[in-house]
């Protein structure tokens, strides 16, 4: 018996979550995680999760709704809810939860109101300069993921040819790291300590991190056998003469 019904990845982006997601997903037993508050608003979320539109609802009817649905869809056919929270979707969510519960006294106690006893997983990558690559890239290219055979699995825009801007991954960076930091802050404002993975363990070792997590989520490790990874990695000689070329004008090489 699991002391858990639900988990939140707790990310930011080009951290790994869309390969942790699916990897989660394959074992069958620990749900459908997935970003179903990723934009901050309540028509993106009912939209997404096929919730038809109801005028003469209530806020707080439609939030109802709208989490129930969430739940549903991230516990996929298993008991255990999963949720991908990237740190820019993290402030609408937490006041459109306090609408729905404001007697709750935190934000720890909101999410358990909701989604039940819940582990927090903090997904960060350790060189900002290869995420903040690796997000100017995708942004430009419009090309997010791959699949683990090289094929497009996540496109949102044409292709466009990628160019170096070293003032915007200077930016990027700072972005990255101020999610991280918010992250850590909010963990130690309501005395939660999560469980901390890496982007380079997980793509280094995909399997044995998910055993990781299934250990700790109390579920059935050898839900992992048999699991491959779904999603392949996107960096390449352009990614890596950007970040060597940022390196250098910054002084870091």
């Amino acid at each position: 018996m699991t002391a858990w019904a639900s988990y939140v990845i707790c990310t930011a982006p080009r951290s790994g979550s869309t390969l942790l997601c699916k990897l989660l997903a394959a074992t069958g037993v620990a749900g459908n995680p997935g970003s179903y508050f990723h934009r901050p608003s309540l028509e993106d979320w009912a939209g997404r999760l096929a919730i038809a539109p109801n005028a003469a609802a209530s806020e707080p009817e439609r939030l109802a709704a709208i989490f129930a649905a969430a739940i549903a869809k991230g516990r996929g056919q298993t008991a255990m809810f999963g949720l991908r929270l990237q740190r820019h979707s993290f402030d609408y969510l937490r006041a459109k939860m306090a609408l729905l519960h404001g007697d709750e006294p935190t934000d720890l106690a909101l999410f358990q109101r909701i989604f039940g006893p819940t582990l927090f997983i903090h997904l960060t990558r350790a060189d900002k300069i290869e995420q903040a690559v690796s997000y100017l890239k995708a942004e430009q290219t419009g090309l997010w993921h791959v699949d683990a055979d090289g094929a497009e699995l996540e496109r949102v825009a044409p292709h466009r040819e990628p160019h170096y801007d070293g003032e915007t991954i200077k930016a990027r960076v700072a972005t990255m790291q101020a999610y991280d930091d918010r992250w850590n802050a909010w963990f130690e404002h309501q005395g939660i300590e999560p469980v901390r993975l890496t982007y380079d363990a997980l793509s280094g070792d995909p399997i044995g991190t998910l055993r990781q997590i299934l250990d700790c989520l109390g579920l059935d490790r050898t839900a992992a056998d048999g699991v491959a990874p779904g999603v392949g990695r996107m960096a390449d000689a352009t990614s890596q003469a950007w970040i060597a070329r940022f390196r250098r004008e910054a002084g870091q090489a």
